[in-house]
């Protein structure tokens, strides 16, 4: 069975040998919930690439030591992927982060496109987002990745476009659209660089909305002969550029 994920603080050069110490609400979480005990083995990640493998040495309702005995530390992407998310309603925003998170991408973006239902202002959009990034965490250990997606703030349209224009390094922008001719056969995709994924709302894209993309250089694709979910869009799609 693969030894559970928690994630906590980490020296900056741990070495095997060393004790690292599981404390907070993370710690309690792994003690008192999960019961993990002396002698069992865990993982303990940073969120950033890094993480030790180890054996549980300590163990009280404030949290856990654990002795080093692997560590591990992710290569940089060479294709990180960036899911630009429109704003769903429900619990189907979470399902999207939830989702994208276990296939691995990199980083993600809330949209607030033009057919959103739901609209972050003030302390009922901080909240949304705390609850994005609560999911993003908690998927990732479900996963076992070693990396906690980035959450940004909310971007419109225009900022989007604006900083895909303004970009000194080579990015891709793949819209998500029924229209689009199916696969991305059509899209010279780089081996290296940033590949930006836009994802609309359940009520689709408007076409100002893809025509202000396209001038900046995206190109529309299709990735099913049926209309997916704005919660299952991203996560099916990044899963089909990590697994080419």
């Amino acid at each position: 069975m693969t030894r559970p994920l928690f994630l906590g603080e980490l020296p900056a050069e741990p070495h095997i040998g060393d004790t690292v110490e599981l404390r907070g609400s993370e710690g309690r979480h792994a003690a008192v919930v999960r019961r993990i005990g002396v002698g069992e083995q865990v993982m303990i990640g940073a969120g950033d690439g890094r993480v030790v493998h180890g054996t549980v040495t300590e163990a009280e309702k404030s949290g856990l030591v654990v002795c080093i005995d692997e560590i591990v530390e992710a290569t940089p992407e060479a294709r990180p992927i960036t899911v630009v998310q429109a704003l769903a309603k429900g619990d189907r925003a979470e399902l999207a982060v939830e989702t994208m998170t276990e296939v691995g991408v990199t980083r993600i973006r809330p949209w607030q496109a033009s057919r959103c239902i739901v609209k972050w202002q003030g302390d009922r959009g901080a909240k949304a987002l705390n609850r994005w990034r609560s999911t993003a965490r908690e998927a990732t250990k479900q996963s076992r990745r070693v990396r906690v997606p980035e959450i940004t703030e909310p971007v419109t349209t225009n900022q989007l476009c604006q900083e895909v224009a303004d970009a000194t390094e080579p990015v891709t922008v793949l819209v998500l659209h029924e229209s689009a001719e199916p696969g991305f056969g059509g899209v010279d995709l780089p081996s290296r660089g940033e590949i930006i994924l836009v994802v609309g709302p359940e009520g689709g894209i408007t076409d100002e909305e893809l025509d202000r993309f396209v001038e900046v250089g995206a190109h529309p694709v299709c990735i099913s002969d049926g209309v997916l979910r704005t919660s299952t869009a991203g996560a099916a799609a990044t899963a089909i550029l990590r697994c080419p």
